[in-house]
């Protein structure tokens, strides 16, 4: 099993059209597939389910044994500010520690509608996952200017498509 993780929890993200194609991708290489989308989070979870309220909230509850029955993730990662925004911060903050993450896999997908293709939001993603022992996939595909590399919730570029591709198959032999 893979987890997807779509890493913001606005509405009708183009990072939840992406999740949806990464996971077909999967899916058409017999991976069985499960995806957790930060708009499911409860909207008050960062303060009925961190720190001293830490197994009080039971949809952040469910989140958690969904993770832990996972070995191998997939984080579609927005660009926000430079790096990768706070809700997906404040949802890894909130598993617990240590051990949710530790000599799990993961890969790291960074999009974006300017150029950097969220190149710092993985490299911070990175360090955060090594700290907390977690296996990162060298191959981190950047998908600048997405907005104009789709049509509607389709990935129209052959490159795009090439590197998810290239990097799904790394993943499954990771």
């Amino acid at each position: 099993m893979i987890t997807i993780v779509c890493g913001t929890n606005r509405k009708n993200s183009i990072t939840l059209k992406v999740v949806t194609f990464y996971e077909k991708i999967l899916q058409s290489k017999g991976q069985q597939t499960s995806v957790i989308n930060l708009e499911d989070l409860p909207p008050d979870f960062t303060h009925s389910a961190l720190y001293e309220n830490v197994g009080r909230n039971e949809t952040f509850n469910r989140l958690q044994k969904q993770i832990d029955k996972c070995e191998k993730f997939v984080f579609i990662t927005p660009e926000y500010n430079g790096s990768f925004p706070g809700v997906l911060k404040a949802f890894i903050d909130g598993m617990r520690f240590p051990g949710t993450f530790e000599g799990k896999k993961c890969a790291l997908v960074g999009i974006s509608a300017g150029t950097q293709g969220a190149a710092l939001a993985m490299s911070h993603l990175t360090d955060i996952f090594n700290y907390l022992g977690m296996n990162v996939l060298a191959n981190k595909p950047r998908l600048p200017l997405l907005d104009s590399k789709m049509n509607g919730d389709q990935i129209i570029d052959a490159e795009y498509i090439q590197l998810l591709e290239e990097q799904a198959d790394h993943l499954i032999g990771f």
